[in-house]
């Protein structure tokens, strides 16, 4: 159907469509009015069938699907869209509904990212409470997900019934061989092809409730293929920032339908994270629930996973930080009885007992650091085995920025190596584990619930870039996991939103760097080139990002106080490669330099063509320019400047040291500028685990991990960028910056120096 304002047909002789507002795999969904109702909104939704259905075939569905869409009309509930009518229109149905105005849910986390606990509760329990009239009336969903919930002013609103149905029966009619639905929200009965039921409408619940709260869904594959694989063989991802939702959650995503939570039992849940950790809940009848122990690391899931308990003897247990939050059940006891027998609960029952415990505890689970002798955490001898802590590190290991990703990987285990062979940590062995974030903030978000779920990991260096770490730091830093970056620059990460304004505020506990921020660099500039370089007249260009403006601002703010003009200024949008009006500009304005800040994509082309304009002056950038991308890119690029925070590793002793480590390793690939600051990440992370050791008796506490972030806070030791120690906030404070230029076609450093703001 395509809508003109020459196009006067009418769906069903009274539905006109006023404009397009989706579409999804299974239908189109226009926005209409009702013009036998005074013009009244209504939303219609245009059913595709797939391609090459056969006339007998497309009957069938047809009649399927209108019986079954007009069953949904008998529904009447605040929470599930109101059907005004089913029509067929052009051999396919077409559903005419109510209009409800709002964002999906899908479209609300696009927008804001994980949603707060208790928003996803709340939308939760209406959800349940839709399902429960629906159920009751025989009528299964089979497709709920992000995208059909929809968020009303005052109502949470469930759409498309019976939609996954007649695209199920259209595939198996039409021998497709087409796969049509949403796997990441299909429970494993449904992707094997069993007869549908009310506990399918669970798991899909549990899974939509999980993506909003950790904002990516509880499995993540490549394929097809290989995420039906983890849907049916692999327990899902512990969740990072659900906090007391992570009970309902498993509760809900339990693999076999007979384990999983009735709808009452998850809306009693849900009651209890919205009473804030239901104190003194209840639990059904059953055996007296104790925590779990702790389960293999995320990387490596053992079968039986959070939603499936073996039974053994019980044995006194302690939490693990990966199964906080989780439900997951204790053994139960078997064989010969000691006293009456009694029958055994179901394994529903034992798991919704542990989830309601878990709650009424407040959540309350601490991580524990299990040692060799059995003895969880507990000073004494040390254990015939070491205890082993991992380092995570998150990097871009593939893709463009992949060499600096590499570097980072290498010099951070080469302090791990460092470590275990010197033993500097009795009784401790440490390990590296990296993880790829592609310089994606969605796959750090991703990392960053993968690391913070095993509890081995107490700490992780990176990520690269300040993007990644806006979205990764925040929920390891609620799991108590210590992130130090040798990288981030943005200062908004560790000085707070209103830096700017004079307003300084620590948003993340446990996040360090080893590297200087963006405040640095632009003042550092504006030194060189008026006391250096003898400039009196700038012009300053920025791309407009936060790192940018930033750059630019420090560098204005700086170059006027020390007597400079600013001659001009201007904004340059992503992708823009043609500067000669840009060019011709600056000319006029007779500035003796430009100042740009960016990253080298704009920044060479724009060198380039104030050279070719005449304008035979420097241009000066950040870091994000400092590439030898900007050189081969721009053959004019001689004179040009630079700043990095740091000092080269090849003008320090330190740094001298450790690139003949390096080198000595055998690593494939070279440190690249951040190799220096990398080891000195994960060398303070392993500093902070020797002092909670040392303060502990020489053991490591059951509360490691909690105990970190001030025993990193602490360090102070010579590493391989110089003195490393943390201000309050969880900067460095040895801020050294260095100039580089082009010379000879290659980046060549000029000065070195601290910059104190």
């Amino acid at each position: 159907m395509r809508v003109t304002e020459e196009n006067t047909e009418l769906v069903a002789g009274r539905y006109r469509l006023v404009e397009r507002i989706g579409q999804g795999g299974m239908g189109r969904v226009w926005r209409g009015v009702d013009q036998r109702l005074f013009g009244r909104e209504v939303a219609v939704k245009e059913i595709l069938l797939p391609p090459g259905t056969e006339e007998a075939d497309r009957a069938a569905l047809l009649r399927r699907f209108t019986g079954e869409a007009r069953a949904a009309v008998t529904i009447s509930h605040p929470g599930i869209i109101t059907v005004h009518d089913v029509v067929e229109h052009r051999g396919a149905p077409v559903i005419v509904m109510e209009f409800v105005r709002g964002p999906s849910l899908a479209a609300e986390i696009r927008d804001r990212g994980p949603l707060p606990v208790r928003r996803v509760a709340e939308i939760g329990a209406a959800v349940l409470d839709a399902l429960a009239e629906a159920h009751a009336a025989q009528i299964v969903h089979r497709d709920i997900k992000p995208d059909n919930v929809l968020l009303a002013k005052d109502r949470v609103v469930l759409t498309d019934f019976g939609i996954a149905h007649l695209a199920d029966s259209a595939t198996r009619l039409s021998h497709s061989g087409l796969v049509i639905g949403t796997p990441q929200y299909m429970p494993p009965e449904q992707l094997e092809g069993r007869r549908p039921t009310p506990a399918n409408d669970l798991w899909a619940l549990g899974a939509t409730l999980y993506h909003a709260v950790e904002g990516c869904p509880p499995f993540g594959a490549e394929g097809l293929h290989a995420l039906a694989v983890a849907v049916l063989t692999r327990p899902h991802r512990p969740p990072v920032l659900a906090g007391p939702l992570g009970p309902v959650l498993d509760a809900l995503l339990a693999k076999d339908p007979a384990e999983r939570a009735s709808a009452e039992e998850a809306a009693g849940l849900l009651a209890a994270v919205l009473r804030e950790g239901a104190p003194g809940a209840t639990p059904p009848p059953g055996p007296e629930p104790v925590p779990a122990p702790a389960p293999a690391p995320a990387e490596q899931p053992t079968p039986a996973g959070p939603s499936a308990p073996t039974v053994a003897a019980p044995t006194p247990t302690t939490v693990d930080p990966a199964a906080s939050g989780r439900g997951e059940v204790p053994p139960v006891p078997e064989g010969p009885p000691t006293g009456p027998r009694r029958r055994l609960p179901g394994r529903r029952s034992v798991v919704v007992s542990a989830a309601l415990a878990v709650l009424a505890a407040g959540g309350g689970l601490t991580w524990t650091l299990s040692r060799g002798d059995g003895e969880p955490g507990r000073g004494g001898p040390a254990a015939a085995e070491p205890v082993k802590v991992v380092i995570g590190v998150d990097a871009p290991l593939t893709g463009d920025t992949a060499s600096f990703g590499q570097g980072i990987r290498n010099s951070a285990d080469l302090a791990v190596r460092t470590a275990n062979e010197r033993r500097l940590v009795p009784g401790v062995t440490f390990e590296l584990r990296a993880l790829d974030d592609e310089a994606l903030p969605a796959k750090g978000l991703e990392n960053a619930s993968r690391f913070a779920g095993a509890a081995d990991v107490l700490a992780v260096v990176g990520p690269f870039t300040s993007s990644v770490a806006r979205s990764l730091v925040p929920p390891l830093d609620r799991a108590g996991v210590v992130t130090v970056s040798p990288s981030n620059t943005d200062p908004v990460l560790t000085l707070g939103p209103d830096w700017a304004q004079g307003t300084r505020s620590r948003p993340h506990r446990g996040y360090f760097r080893t590297t200087p921020t963006d405040t640095a660099q632009g003042p550092f500039a504006a030194r060189h080139l008026y006391r250096d370089a003898g400039k009196r007249k700038v012009f300053a260009v920025d791309d407009g990002s936060a790192h940018g403006t930033t750059l630019t601002a420090g560098f204005r703010r700086e170059f006027t106080g020390l007597g400079g003009t600013v001659v001009g200024t201007a904004a340059v949008a992503a992708g823009e490669k043609d500067f000669t009006a840009l060019a011709a500009q600056v000319k006029a304005s007779g500035a003796e330099a430009v100042y740009f800040g960016g990253d080298y994509t704009a920044a060479a082309p724009l060198s380039r063509r104030l050279k070719e304009s005449g304008a035979q002056i420097p241009l000066m950038g950040g870091d994000g320019i400092l590439d030898t991308r900007f050189v081969k890119d721009n053959d004019r690029a001689e004179g040009d400047l630079a700043t990095w925070l740091g000092v080269p590793a090849e003008e320090t002793d330190a740094g001298r040291a450790f690139l003949a480590r390096y080198a000595a390793a055998g690593f494939r690939e070279d440190a690249g500028f951040y190799g220096a600051a990398a080891h000195d990440a994960a060398w303070a992370v392993i500093e902070g685990v020797k002092a909670v050791a040392a303060a502990n008796g020489g053991t490591l506490p059951a509360d490691a991990r909690s105990k970190m972030a001030d025993a990193v806070g602490r360090v102070s030791f010579e590493g391989a960028t110089g003195p490393v120690a943390f201000d309050a906030y969880g900067d460095i404070v040895n801020r050294q910056v260095t100039v580089y230029t082009v010379r000879a076609g290659a980046w060549e450093s000029v000065k070195s120096g601290a910059y104190e703001p």
